[in-house]
């Protein structure tokens, strides 16, 4: 709905920016052609998780953070667990290593299904949602629920469940899935990175429009492999850091009109992004064959800076963790502890792990009888606020001479480039756009 005020400013207010998890806002002020402010406004009430956490004990993370998003939860448990198992100095084996890997492909091929199918290739298929694109195009919207499921399927086998898994604990977990029942959901994983071929296929011929980022990417980057689980810190401008000292480089801080942090990297202005595209671009190389050949046919080099083709990288990143999943059902035997001793100790532990929609960070300092004193953790979305303003300032002023429907139509397609996750549920932005 759009009107003009008696001073010949103009006001657009949007109140279903749909297919973005959680409740927020978006304020965009427009004076003699210029943008003058642009604000993501996330107005859900804070949720306590970090003063949840004081007080309870170093074993209690990986349940009580699992909490934070039904969406991805493994994310959270796992950068708990690094985190905790960081603080008391335990070491968990290659088996546990390779599962808590394997738990995670699940994790990234259930989201991003969700992401690519239901919530994103609305936009550029030109439907308000899925339901209507399904009317359309049944069997798109089939193949990418069915990929969805299986993800789903082997977050059940890992983790007990695919919401809030049960099966992890601090030093890995309850107990490990025979090679008998990885093997049952292998069928199911082999069509699923068949099919994500052909998301590639499919994504990559989406119309895009044409914006470079300019800003500094950061991911981790392990010792092999692409970045999932596991690794250190990397950015884009040849920067390192050990995940063990995030806290000395990323600030967060409060700015009035968000509920949610924003965060800074060395103390510049200048906003960083995390996510697919950081990951891709600072480890296309990592890639395995299958999703290399994939990047290569969609037209992806080494390096994507258009965030209107993350689309194509979450589908790249599809057939890299069904293929990470196949490689370590095929390699896996029977025997393995499920868990390793994490006796509690006083000291201070940090854990990061790669969530779907980006780099996350987790921070636990403990007692000596392993109590957690105080506990600090920063999510994705948080991280890439500042960017995804950044990025709806440009591309407002770059779009000034659109009407009204076609800018909020952008605009709303900007902030689902990034999967924000504002909340563990699916409701609504508004936006607002002030014209002088």
């Amino acid at each position: 709905m759009s009107h003009r005020l008696t001073d010949g400013g103009r006001v657009m207010h949007v109140g279903t920016l749909a297919r973005v998890e959680g409740e927020g806002a978006m304020h965009i002020e427009y004076r003699d052609g210029a943008v003058t402010d642009v604000q993501l406004r996330i107005y859900e009430p804070p949720r306590f998780y970090e003063a949840f956490l004081r007080g309870r004990a170093h074993t209690e993370p990986p349940d009580i953070t699992a909490r934070i998003c039904g969406i991805c939860p493994v994310a959270y448990q796992t950068s708990s667990c690094w985190a905790v198992e960081d603080a008391c100095g335990a070491e968990v084996t290659e088996e546990i290593r390779l599962m808590r890997r394997l738990l995670y492909c699940g994790e990234w091929i259930e989201s991003h299904a969700l992401h690519v199918y239901l919530l994103h290739a609305p936009d550029f298929l030109g439907y308000d949602g899925a339901i209507e694109m399904a009317a359309d195009h049944p069997d798109v919207v089939e193949r990418g629920l069915r990929i969805k499921k299986a993800g789903n399927d082997l977050m059940d086998t890992v983790g007990g469940r695919s919401i809030h898994p049960v099966n992890v604990r601090i030093g890995g977990f309850y107990r490990m899935p025979s090679r008998a029942e990885l093997r049952a959901v292998r069928g199911r994983l082999e069509r699923a990175r068949d099919e994500s071929l052909e998301t590639v296929a499919l994504v990559a011929g989406f119309d895009v429009p044409d914006h470079e980022q300019p800003y500094e990417y950061l991911s981790l980057r392990a010792e092999r492999g692409y970045p999932i689980e596991a690794g250190e810190v990397v950015t884009s401008s040849g920067g390192a850091f050990a995940v063990r000292d995030f806290a000395r480089h990323i600030e967060e801080v409060h700015v009035p009109h968000s509920n949610a942090l924003h965060a800074r990297l060395d103390g510049s202005p200048q906003p960083y992004v995390v996510g697919p595209l950081a990951r891709y671009s600072l480890n296309s190389d990592r890639l395995g064959d299958a999703a290399r050949d994939a990047a290569t046919s969609a037209g992806l080099g080494p390096v994507c800076r258009n965030p209107f083709r993350s689309i194509v990288v979450r589908a790249v990143e599809l057939v890299e963790a069904c293929t990470e999943a196949l490689r370590i059902i095929d390699g896996w035997t029977d025997g393995a502890a499920p868990s390793v001793p994490v006796p509690p100790r006083a000291g201070e532990g940090f854990g990061a792990s790669e969530a779907p929609r980006g780099t996350l960070f987790h921070r636990y300092v403990l007692d000596e009888a392993g109590i957690i004193r105080d506990a600090q953790i920063v999510p994705p979305t948080s991280q890439n606020q500042p960017s995804i303003e950044a990025d709806l300032r440009t591309m407002v002023q770059a779009w000034s001479d659109l009407d009204d429907h076609a800018l909020q139509h952008r605009c709303e397609q900007a902030i689902r480039n990034y999967d924000p996750c504002i909340s563990c549920a699916t409701h609504f932005l508004d936006l607002t756009v002030d014209r002088g």
